[in-house]
Parts: structure tokens; sequence; C-alpha cells
């Protein structure tokens, strides 16, 4: 076991996370010789910079969060905001209703709404006496998976009635994302934690207290998580302690060819699994570090009281996110139950394993990525801190949080197993052949002629460019409409020479949009999405072109999806983290 240092105390926090003394250069993300660290820390206080006792003396506390032993430590950390005017409030649980199968449009015979108490309380972030370490879940010990079985057990079998019960947990999902829920003093309008900015702060709080509820049942509050490590090409299975039928954490309703074969992020069907994962590692460069201009476009859209459910969705939530859900679904379902529909995917245990990692990638993404390669990663929108929600803590005990308390996971107690990030400089080639492009522009229709365009097939356009040479800009694909009842899917590509839409490592490769079925009160929703081009204009030689060669590659079957217009805009000189 691995012994840390903590850092000496200086006199002011720093404005992010320095490197840790075993890891010196931030981009090393480099697996070390023991799969978990376990450190034990006395904390006297809970407020981040009053002194913390430590076997090294008093330190100040948020220096200590800083070296905790952690690649990612407590940079930006974000003081209480004032009252903001319209953040969106949680569920009045007695309010209830019942909840949408969100492929079909129908109400479901299935009671999502939970327990009822009269008691809130207002939740507090408990002093961090010894860090939990999630561990990747392709690595972790036969003890381990037994300990895991055994929660996961005990929690099956707590009475029905109790919130803390696995179905229990199962169908906070189907509350918060399947419509059972409304905006409190907003009429009909759904309260959906989806497509915004609200789905890394929801989920990570969901997987919270799931994790602490599970410790409490086996007696063992170190207890952590695992994490579905899909980035990397060791973890791009399901599993192998999901798939056995004896289990606790098996679940029968999922894709039997999915259980042993090779993740497909891009949901292009190409069955060499070996283009597979290069794909893959384009797909998590672009959504992590070449596909953003700021924070908005890897977080998601402000929504805000009286905001309609599908503002936008960030990169990572509409890119490999959402390919898992979908992966994993049981086709031979009527809705791709478990995980392949949002009511029913908390009953799959591998769920959370799943989204363990989603959250590792918001930690990656704020903490550890190079600060010249992703834009500015707070947001100090009060709408977006002081967004709250309910869940029933280890105690079974109603609680009340907020976003602003759940920004750092050190603070809330835990951390990741460290492991390479293969995807992190996984940028593809450059593209010189220019001949082809040339001549396909010649032929191609003017996007203007074109829109809006309803995405069923195959769509190739010329966009004028927004400026000449090699330039800062956006491609922006506006008024999106989508089918929320239906699985939907989309590909983005630049002066693709090769036509070859079963690759994606390539310059030409610019994002995706997609989406895992979700109910609004019209089955209807339209968004927005934003695509960098500046790496993708570094990698191929357009500096002399006035206009480029858009192709749209739907993934999905038949209609679906109308696309009001595209354009290109010039990135403006510094992203802002405001309210827009």
């Amino acid at each position: 076991m691995a012994s840390l240092n903590l850092p000496s105390a200086t006199p002011s926090a720093p404005s992010r996370r320095p490197s840790h003394p075993l890891f010196p250069k931030p981009t090393n993300f480099l697996t070390t010789a023991t799969r978990t660290h376990r450190l034990r820390i006395c904390a006297t206080a809970q407020n981040e910079n009053s002194p913390v006792e430590t076997s090294q003396g008093n330190v100040d506390r948020r220096n200590m969060l800083l070296g905790l032993g952690s690649l990612y430590g407590a940079a930006n950390l974000i003081s209480t905001p004032a009252a903001s005017a319209n953040p969106v409030q949680p569920p009045q649980l007695d309010k209830c209703s019942t909840a949408t199968n969100l492929n079909t449009g129908e109400k479901l015979d299935v009671n999502c709404c939970p327990p009822i108490i009269d008691r809130i309380v207002d939740y507090r972030l408990p002093p961090v006496f010894q860090m939990k370490a999630r561990p990747s879940a392709h690595r972790v010990s036969p003890e381990y998976i037994f300990k895991y079985n055994m929660a996961i057990d005990r929690m099956k079998r707590l009475p029905a009635d109790d919130p803390r019960n696995f179905m229990q947990q199962a169908n906070i999902h189907c509350a918060y994302c399947n419509g059972a829920y409304d905006q409190p003093g907003q009429g009909g309008l759904d309260l959906q934690v989806h497509n915004s900015w609200l789905f890394f702060p929801f989920h990570r709080w969901y997987l919270y207290f799931y994790e602490r509820i599970l410790g409490k049942l086996i007696g063992n509050p170190t207890f952590a998580l695992p994490f579905w490590n899909w980035d990397n090409p060791k973890g791009m299975t399901i599993p192998p302690m999901f798939l056995d039928p004896k289990a606790a954490i098996y679940d029968s309703k999922r894709n039997q060819d999915s259980l042993r074969a090779v993740v497909d992020l891009g949901m292009t069907g190409n069955k060499d699994p070996l283009q597979v994962v290069a794909n893959n590692l384009t797909i998590m460069y672009s959504e992590m570090i070449r596909g953003n201009a700021d924070v908005y476009d890897f977080m998601g859209q402000p929504y805000r009281e009286g905001t309609a459910v599908n503002p936008g969705p960030g990169s990572s939530e509409r890119g490999s996110h959402t390919a898992i859900h979908v992966f994993v679904g049981d086709p031979r379902e009527p809705s791709g139950e478990d995980l392949g529909n949002f009511y029913s995917a908390g009953r799959d245990a591998l769920f959370y394993c799943h989204h363990a990692n989603v959250d590792r990638m918001w930690t990656l993404w704020q903490y550890f990525l190079p600060s010249n390669k992703v834009p500015d990663k707070r947001i100090t929108d009060p709408d977006f801190l002081n967004a709250s929600f309910l869940f029933y803590d280890e105690n079974a005990q109603l609680v009340r949080v907020t976003v602003k308390d759940c920004l750092d996971n050190l603070r809330m107690g835990y951390d990741f197993e460290r492991v390479d990030l293969p995807w992190l400089d996984y940028r593809p080639p450059p593209q010189t052949a220019k001949a082809r492009i040339t001549r396909t522009a010649s032929t191609a229709p003017r996007a203007d002629t074109l829109f809006p365009l309803t995405l069923d097939r195959v769509a190739r356009f010329q966009v004028p460019k927004a400026k000449k040479g090699k330039a800062d800009e956006l491609l922006v694909l506006e008024n999106i409409t989508v089918d929320t009842t239906k699985f939907l899917k989309f590909d983005v590509f630049v002066n693709d020479e090769d036509d070859n839409a079963l690759e994606l490592d390539k310059a030409a490769y610019a994002g995706t949009y997609a989406q895992v079925p979700h109910k609004t009160a019209n089955r209807k929703a339209t968004t927005t999405i934003r695509l960098k081009l500046t790496d993708l204009y570094d990698d191929m030689d357009i500096a002399d072109d006035d206009s480029i060669v858009v192709t749209l590659v739907p993934r999905h079957q038949g209609p679906g999806v109308v696309i009001g217009g595209i354009k290109i805009i010039e990135n403006p000189p510094k992203a802002t983290a405001a309210s827009p």
C-alpha cells in the first residue's frame, strides 16, 4: 500500500488542483502499484477553510483536500452563492404521478413514486475521515465481488416500502426521468434531469446515497461502487462479475449479443473489434477535449424553472453515456428494458457501475485535463448552483441536496482508482488528400437549399465558413426537433475523404448527437448542438476554402429527427460560464 505525504499548508488555496507527488506530470495517468488507496484522515471541522488535525499536524482543510492522494483535488471550490431567482426546485413527492413509457408514450403500470414522510432535512456533507476509492470493475478482487453482491442482496431483501430497498432506489431514476414529477409551481411542465446541466449533478448525488446505503447494509462505511472502465480498451466489455447468473448483481434483461462483445460507443454496427476500439478512443477524445468550446458544450445547456425539458445535452451525455444504455438494453424486451429505458435502468446493478464512470468523466474533465485543451470548466450561475433534489439517505431520512455541494468528489468522500487514459492523446491523424473533397464540393448542394431537413438517410451538403483561413469556428446545428420517445443518433463528418461511416478515427469526424428515449408533454423537443471545429481545421488543408462539406449519418432507423438549420459561426474570443 502506497504511503502518501500531505502537502504543507500554504497561505491560500491554489486555483486548480496541483500535480500530485506521485504523479508530477498531470497529463500522465498511470496505474499505481496498489489497486486502491485508503487514507485515514481526522477532520475536526466541516468548514473547508478551517484547520484539520492530521498525523502531520494541523493543515488548512482546503490544502488537505488538494493532497488526499488523488489525481483529482479540490480545485475551484465555489462558495455558497446568493439566492437565485429561479433554480429548479426539488419535486413535491406527494404530487408524484404515474410515470410514462418513453418508447411508447403510454402510462406505465409501475409505481415509481417513493414513500412520503413529512420531515425533510437540508443535507450537509459529513467530514471525511477516510477516503473511499471507487475501483475499476474489471480489476476488482474476489473479496470485493463477494462484498458487493452481499450488499446488493441485502438491499433487495429490505421491506418493499423501505426507501433504501433495491426497487425503491431504481424507482428514483424512473420518477425523475420518466415524467412522474412536475416542476413545482410550473403547471404540468415535467421535471427532467437529463439533457441539461443537471445531468452530472443529479447522478452524482444519486450514486452518493446509493453507495452509502450499500456500505451501511454491510457495516462498511468505506465501501465504494465500482466504475465500468469503458473508456479503456481493457474495460470495453461488460465487467465479468455482472455475468454470473447466480450473483445478486446479475440481470437477465440484457442484450445477449453484447454480453462479451466490445462496446460500440459509436453505435456504428462495425464488427471489427480493433476498429471499434479505435472508434471508441476517438469518440472519447472528441467528447472530452476536441469538440467543446465552452462549459455548456460538455455539461449541457442551462435548465431553470419553466424551461422545457430538453434544452440540450452535453457531449458526454449524448455520446458515450447514451451508447452504453443502448448497448446493454435488451432488444427482446418491449422497450429495451432494463438499461435501455430510463424507467427501468436502475433495476440493473450495472447501471450504477456505468454511471460511476460517467461521474469519473466529469471529475477528469473538471480537474485534470490539460488546461490548454479545454475551456473554463466552472458554472457560477446561481440557477445552476442552487438547483436541488430530494433523496433518502442511508438512514432512510429524506434530505434536500443542492448542486453547489456536489461539485467536488473529494469533499463528498470518494475518489477513483487510477487507470490509463489512452484517449487523452488520441487525436486523429491529419487528412491531406483534398482532390476528392474538392470534386464533391462542386456537386454537393448548399445547406440553405435543404433545410429544414428530415434526417432519415445520409445527407451531404456545403456550409459556408464564417471566416477564410484556419479560423476558430463552431458548427451549429440548430432547432433540432426530435421525437423524444425514440432512440435517435446521428454523426457529423466534415470533408470526409473516404465516406466510410463505419470508421470514426479520422480527422473528418466532428461529433455526434444521441438520446435515450425520454418523456415530454407532446413527445417533441427542440434543441441545438455546437461542435468546435478548431482542431479539425488544423488537421485539414482547408485554409483557402470558402466552405466545407458536411455529412450527416443517422444511426437510427426511420424518421424522428428534423434539423431546422445549420451554420458556422466564429467562436467567441473567451467562453463565459455566466448565465447566457
